[in-house]
């Protein structure tokens, strides 16, 4: 399917009070559609509780992951973010309740770019999500990857060059300022 079909959306980052860039991901609609829907309508803030909207708007990346397996060879693996209910890693909330099932994982963690669902184990789906900065494929089989950046690699890379402390959380505020659908 052709990227002019499927969804495209945006998230504005701040480091600190630092614009650092825009992250523009094209979403996997036509592979785990109900995965891409889930986080279209969080970045669009189009799916509300109570007439106020629910998504990513202002909610932080809260950790970015050293690889364990290979930290000598591959710095960092992964940026995480999108608990907006509770900003730690701890919150879960999707358009369709908690959680959904694991759709597919058709596609794997190849490398950098790549959007993926963060979840508590099998079928945990919520609204956190993580972007890859390099090859895991230890992450293949449990976590869906649903889209890949198509602009603003260098803003990743400015996310993952932020220093962390304990829990791999960043030592300065990494903010989601705004986000929609392109």
């Amino acid at each position: 399917m052709s990227s002019t079909t499927r969804p495209v959306v945006f998230m504005d980052i701040n480091i600190g009070e630092t614009p650092a860039g825009r992250l523009k991901m094209e979403l996997f609609s036509d592979i785990v559609p109900k995965t891409a829907e889930n986080f279209r309508q969080l970045c669009t803030g189009e799916f509300r509780v109570n007439s106020r909207p629910q998504g990513y708007k202002n909610a932080t990346f809260h950790r970015v992951y050293a690889n364990p397996l290979f930290s000598w060879r591959v710095p960092k693996f992964m940026c995480q973010g999108g608990d907006f209910l509770k900003g730690d890693g701890t919150g879960s909330f999707s358009i369709y309740g908690d959680d959904f099932p694991d759709e597919n994982f058709q596609e794997k963690h190849t490398g950098p770019g790549l959007l993926s669902m963060a979840n508590s184990g099998p079928n945990t789906n919520g609204c956190q999500f993580f972007i890859t900065t390099a090859a895991c494929d230890f992450l293949d089989g449990k976590h869906v990857v649903f889209g890949k950046v198509i602009d603003g690699m260098l803003t990743l890379r400015k996310i993952e060059n932020v220093a962390t402390g304990p829990n791999n959380r960043p030592k300065l505020v990494v903010k989601i300022t705004e986000c929609g659908e392109m």
